[in-house]
């Protein structure tokens, strides 16, 4: 019996997925000050042990004022590596690579939590609200406030606190880097020009709003090693008129690959208004055209993501070429064993394999073989 598409290996760069099933990235708002704890290990640990491929972290600030919320995950000093080396072995136990999302919320940073509101912090809010930085000082939407427009001090600050940032994630035995240059944070608000009205190297043409994301990549890419993949999430189009096209991110995505990113990750919307709304219905499946535009013009691996529900449908995905990966998050919160029933469900005959072994179990039973052997 042949393998189904879904469930056959993946190499990126020096990295080896046992399947294409990705835990994708899903911010949780429950950190302080950056620090991962109880709950991420809690929330990841249900994934680790269901069978899947690999897995991101939630986007993951690389300076404080980068954070989406005062509840979100960061990785802008040496404190903050130990949370995360303890979720790499924990996906490390199950021979699963982990990944991060490197990020920088730009003008949607200093927000409240979802259940606090998820707007911006209010001068009565118990965690202060602060400064927020973008392209040029044009707020989210008219209750948010105003930017900063970024200096070329503060573009190359937040350069080299991302390539920092991906060296702590290589100390913290993560397996690959993620850069989020999409949903209407910093990178995404540079190459749009619905957020984007600067004169200078870094705005108006192609190439120079395209500029940000690229030397992003540079420095990150520098700053891993050679053999650790670097991926780019994209919003491949724009939720307003006159922003990204799917033609734009194509573009950018073959600049990117020639800059060394290995996949991208593709996503759309989130420019506009109060809340991250997709640039299309969201309908099962509704993004994974874009994966499919990106892999077949741009000459890169892509990822697909947006209401990916059933096993058939990520099979079909995966085998007519639109996606190398496909990324869940609400079909692995409904179920956190997706990967393995969607393995008995399209007949892997050693759909078993992808359950976890306890380490305990296992090591009994190979001591027990070395000492029959011995005697």
């Amino acid at each position: 019996m042949s393998v189904p598409a879904l469930f056959t290996a993946f190499d990126s760069r020096g990295v080896r997925f046992r399947n294409r099933i990705l835990v994708s990235p899903m911010c949780q708002y429950q950190a302080v000050e950056g620090l991962a704890n109880d709950w991420h290990y809690a929330h990841h640990a249900r994934f680790a042990l269901g069978g899947v491929g690999g897995a991101l972290l939630e986007a993951t600030a690389v300076e404080p004022e980068g954070r989406i919320s005062p509840g979100c995950l960061g990785l802008w000093h040496d404190g903050q590596i130990e949370g995360l080396r303890r979720l790499a072995d924990l996906y490390h136990d199950q021979g699963i690579p982990l990944g991060v999302q490197l990020a920088h919320a730009g003008r949607k940073a200093s927000s409240a939590v979802p259940w606090a509101g998820a707007g911006p912090l209010r001068p009565d809010s118990p965690y202060p609200a602060w400064p927020t930085l973008a392209p040029s000082a044009l707020a989210h939407s008219a209750d948010w406030p105003t930017p900063n427009a970024a200096r070329r001090e503060d573009i190359d600050r937040v350069v080299g606190a991302f390539a920092a940032s991906a060296r702590r994630a290589v100390a913290a035995g993560l397996d690959f880097v993620e850069i989020h240059g999409a949903h209407g944070y910093l990178i995404h608000e540079f190459f749009s020009p619905l957020a984007n009205r600067r004169t200078d190297a870094y705005g108006g043409a192609f190439d120079n709003r395209a500029r940000l994301a690229l030397e992003i990549v540079r420095a990150v890419r520098d700053a891993v090693p050679a053999a650790m993949p670097v991926w780019c999430r994209l919003s491949c189009m724009d939720d307003g008129e006159g922003g990204v096209t799917l033609d734009d991110s194509v573009r950018l995505a073959k600049a990117l690959a020639r800059e060394g990113v290995d996949l991208v990750d593709c996503s759309a919307g989130g420019i506009l208004g109060p809340v991250a709304r997709s640039a299309t219905q969201a309908t099962p499946g509704h993004q994974v055209p874009y994966a499919a535009r990106i892999r077949a013009e741009a000459g890169v691996a892509s990822m697909a993501v947006g209401l990916i529900v059933d096993a058939e449908q990520a099979e079909r995905i995966v085998a007519d070429g639109a996606a190398d990966l496909v990324a869940l998050g609400r079909g692995l919160l409904d179920d956190p064993s997706f990967a393995y029933h969607a393995a008995r469900r399209l007949g892997l005959a050693d759909a078993h394999r992808l359950l976890p072994v306890p380490h305990g179990f296992f090591l009994g039973r190979q001591q027990a073989r070395e000492q029959a052997a011995a005697s």
